[in-house]
């Protein structure tokens, strides 16, 4: 079995909600739609979160 390296379909990117740890230190943030919680805390420092929109890979 070979493994090729050749060119990939590039993926879609597509305009994201997230949240963004708003600590400044931090870069914490995540997918709004793998959120479990209304208003989440950062996972990696306990801070607050905010919405915003994120141009990223589109996950099917």
């Amino acid at each position: 079995m070979a493994f090729s390296r050749g060119p990939k379909e590039p993926v879609p990117e597509v305009e994201t909600n997230v949240w963004s740890c708003t600590s400044e230190e931090c870069q914490g943030w995540m997918r709004e739609s793998f959120s479990f919680q209304t208003e989440p805390e950062c996972p990696l420092c306990h801070s607050n979160m905010e919405l915003e929109v994120r141009v990223l890979p589109e996950i099917k």
